[in-house]
């Protein structure tokens, strides 16, 4: 799975950080762009829109949760945290901003990949509920707007509900659009 996945490597530290993209590529990962600070992993996530971003804590310039809020808000990438820091109050911070995950260093190899696996996964799973919740508000709103243009008709037309259902089924297939748009223009007319 990791073959396909983007990551953006944020870690203050050039040696660390060359570690980072070694092991990700390793592991398969397409690492796009490690950086030294907060402000260009924002820019470059915004840029190359990566499926994860690693995130160190402790950065210059911005540090990594106020990056990981700013990209997450792209909604684009899941977002794990990779810090020295284990405070409990650095934690509810990195929840806080949205991150999928949380890595303390040292670390093994292993734990990255899993971190970075359990993250994207979470992540898709979240993006994939959030479409639904989108889609059934818009099933609905499209129900409301049939069902207005439903009693519109069955109002002018002196006909029953199903007689005005079927008059606007037909004016949909006749004009080739979907009913909703039928019943739109309806409600327009």
């Amino acid at each position: 799975m990791s073959d396909s996945l983007t990551v953006l490597v944020a870690e203050d530290e050039a040696l660390i950080r060359m570690d980072l993209v070694e092991t990700l590529e390793e592991f398969g990962f397409r690492v796009v762009a490690a950086v030294g600070d907060g402000r260009r992993a924002v820019e470059l996530a915004e840029q190359l829109r990566p499926n994860l971003a690693l995130l160190d804590i402790k950065m210059p310039d911005m540090d990594g949760l106020a990056a990981a809020g700013a990209i997450i808000g792209l909604d684009c990438t899941a977002v794990v945290m990779l810090t020295a820091f284990s405070q409990p109050e650095l934690i509810q911070r990195a929840v806080a901003a949205g991150a999928m995950g949380y890595l303390v260093k040292p670390f093994k190899p292993e734990e990255l990949r899993a971190s970075l696996t359990v993250a994207w996964q979470r992540y898709s799973q979240l993006r994939a509920e959030q479409q639904k919740t989108r889609d059934l508000a818009q099933s609905l709103a499209d129900r409301k707007t049939i069902e207005r243009a439903r009693g519109r008709v069955q109002q002018r037309l002196g006909i029953s509900e199903e007689e005005a259902y079927t008059w606007l089924r037909r004016a949909a297939m006749d004009q080739r659009m979907p009913l909703v748009e039928v019943a739109r223009r309806t409600l327009q007319a």
